[in-house]
C-alpha cells in the first residue's frame, strides 16, 4: 500500500478520533495544524504526530503533506479546502463539506482541474453494510422502491454560545445532522429530487431548530426527512418497496439491516444483513480516501456529495436563512 503523509487541520472530538482511524490504519500521523497552541501540543503529544503548526495556511505549504483532513466548524471548510487544493493536495472534509452548493460546485472544477480527489466524511458513505443493501435492492427483490423515510433527532444542552447554535460557525440542525439523513434518503432514490418541500422551527439564535423536508423526483418516488436538535429520537431510516421494506437503525454508522417481505397483507418473513463494525467506521473512510487517490471515487461517491449539497441548500433557500459569511457569487 503506497504510503500517504496525512495533516489534520482541527483537534476537536471527532479529530481524536479520526487521529487513532490514522495511526490503525497507517501507523502514524504526519502532521496537525490548530490555533490554539494549548490544544494543539496536547493532541500532537497524545496522538504521537510528527509536526504540529500553529498556523494552518504552513501546514498546507508544507510539500511533504498528500492529504489534508479538516474538522474545522463548517464555516471554514471551503476554505481551507480551495487552499488546499491550490497546494495540489487531496482533501478529506468533515460533513458538511461547504455551506452551499456555489462552494461545492467551485470545489469540484478545482479538484476536476487539479486531478486531485476531495471527500466528505460522511460515515454511512463508507459503511460495507450499504454495499450489501444496495445489492439487494438491484436484485429486485423489495420490489420497486417508493418510499424513504429517515429521521435524526438529537438533543443538544440548551446553550446559545455553543457552535451548534451559533450562526457565525453554520449552526443548526441542517448542516450538522441533516447531511446524513439526506444522504440516506438520496442514496437509494433512483434520481435527484425535483419538488423540495420544507418546514422549519428556529432556535432563538436564528439557525433552524427542527424541521420536516419532503422530497419527490421524477421516479414518482418520495423521501420524507424530519431533524431536530432539541427533541431525541433513534437514528433511524426505511427502505419500501412492493415486495418489502428494509429498516436500518442507527444508519451512519449501520452494521445491520432488517428485512421484511410482504407476500400478501397477512404473511411477512424476515431477515437480517450484516457487515463491517461500528467501531471501525472512521478507518473505513481512511482506507476508501486513500484507494480514491489510486483508483477514483466509487459510484459517483462525490457526485452524491453534491446532489446532497444541492437539496440543503435548496432547503436553506426556501427557509431563507443566511449566514453571516454566505457567498453565492463564485
Amino acid at each position: 500500500m503506497t504510503k500517504y503523509n496525512w495533516g489534520m487541520i482541527g483537534t476537536g472530538w471527532i479529530a481524536h478520533e479520526m487521529a487513532d482511524a490514522l495511526n490503525s490504519v497507517n501507523g502514524e500521523i504526519y502532521a496537525v495544524a490548530d490555533v490554539n497552541e494549548a490544544a494543539l501540543q496536547a493532541f500532537s503529544k497524545e496522538k504521537n504526530i510528527q509536526r504540529t503548526f500553529s498556523n494552518p495556511d504552513d501546514l498546507l505549504k508544507d510539500p511533504n503533506v498528500d492529504i489534508v483532513y479538516i474538522a474545522t466548524p463548517h464555516n471554514f471548510h471551503y476554505g481551507y479546502i480551495i487552499k488546499a487544493l491550490q497546494a495540489d493536495k487531496h482533501v478529506f472534509a468533515e460533513k458538511a463539506i461547504t455551506v452551499n452548493s456555489q462552494q461545492l460546485n467551485h470545489v469540484k472544477q478545482l479538484a476536476d482541474e487539479k486531478g486531485l480527489i476531495v471527500t466528505e466524511g460522511l460515515t454511512l458513505l463508507h459503511m460495507p453494510l450499504y454495499k450489501k443493501v444496495k445489492q439487494l435492492i438491484n436484485s429486485g427483490k423489495l420490489g420497486d422502491i417508493n418510499l424513504v423515510q429517515v429521521n435524526f433527532g438529537s438533543l443538544k444542552d440548551y446553550d446559545a454560545k455553543n457552535r451548534f447554535f451559533n450562526k457565525d460557525l453554520a449552526g443548526g440542525a441542517l448542516l450538522d445532522i441533516g447531511g446524513y439523513a439526506t444522504a440516506f434518503a438520496r442514496s437509494f432514490l433512483k434520481s435527484q429530487p425535483v419538488n423540495v418541500l420544507t418546514t422549519v422551527k428556529y432556535f432563538e439564535t436564528g439557525v433552524d431548530e427542527q424541521s420536516g423536508i419532503l422530497l419527490k423526483n421524477l421516479d414518482d418516488q418520495l423521501a420524507v426527512m424530519a431533524l431536530s436538535m432539541r427533541a431525541k429520537q433513534p437514528k433511524r431510516g426505511v427502505i419500501s418497496g412492493t415486495k418489502g421494506y428494509i429498516e436500518i437503525s442507527n444508519y451512519p454508522r449501520a452494521t445491520k439491516a432488517s428485512i421484511t417481505y410482504t407476500e400478501d397483507a397477512h404473511t411477512e418473513t424476515h431477515e437480517v444483513l450484516t457487515a463491517g463494525d461500528e467501531s471501525l467506521a472512521l478507518r473505513y473512510e481512511v482506507q476508501d480516501m486513500q484507494r480514491y487517490i489510486e483508483q477514483g471515487h466509487d459510484d459517483g461517491e462525490f457526485a452524491l456529495s453534491v446532489d446532497i449539497m444541492d437539496i440543503l441548500t435548496n432547503v436553506r433557500n426556501q427557509w431563507g436563512m443566511k449566514y453571516p459569511f454566505d457567498r453565492t457569487d463564485i
